[in-house]
């Protein structure tokens, strides 16, 4: 049985294939993405150097979405990244990043516990979809670390696949997006 709460090791190995040691077979970047929005940690480590390959792992995954057309960061914030590894504030944006995604996960968590709680919009036709469509885009922003995030979301009908939402989604995007820049002025 794995255990959930440490950090699943996969291996690379010099052929540059991945390997999962829990249950010992090769996995792709899209089995690793799979694995962190069901809420485990993953960990990628060299074979041979032992150097820990996380964080190149991650950001390739990041950037495989993005060339498919899945926009995972607005542009603006990818430029403000770029930007802040010539500036002064390069020390600072990380811990901003960090700091803004707890703050994200701790206002949805407790948003999806309101909407746990007894509440009259609950009787809504499609609220059961809006909520779950809720949890996925929170799970898919937070990389699956959020209270709750073993759970597995009932599968939304298509009808519900649309704009629900998308308002305030964009809305929290876009004050992520201006924190960024004053924090670059």
């Amino acid at each position: 049985m794995a255990d959930k709460d440490k950090p699943l090791l996969i291996k690379r190995y010099a052929s540059r294939r991945l390997y999962n040691t829990e249950t010992s077979d090769y996995v792709t970047l899209e089995d690793i993405a799979k694995f962190i929005r069901d809420g485990r940690q993953v960990q990628i480590v060299d074979l041979k150097s032992g150097d820990d390959l996380t964080r190149q792992y991650l950001l390739q995954i990041i950037a495989e979405h993005e060339s498919r057309g899945e926009s995972v960061l607005p542009i603006d914030v990818l430029t403000d990244l770029v930007r802040s590894y010539t500036t002064q504030a390069q020390s600072v944006v990380p811990d901003f990043l960090a700091a803004s995604f707890e703050l994200l996960r701790d206002g949805q968590s407790k948003v999806m516990e309101n909407l746990g709680a007894i509440n009259p919009m609950a009787k809504m036709p499609g609220f059961d979809a809006m909520q779950a469509q809720q949890r996925a885009f929170l799970k898919a922003m937070t990389g699956g670390m959020m209270p709750g995030a073993a759970a597995k979301p009932k599968e939304e009908p298509e009808e519900a696949k649309d704009d629900n939402g998308l308002d305030e989604i964009k809305k929290q995007l876009a004050e992520l997006q201006e924190k960024l820049s004053k924090l670059n002025d």
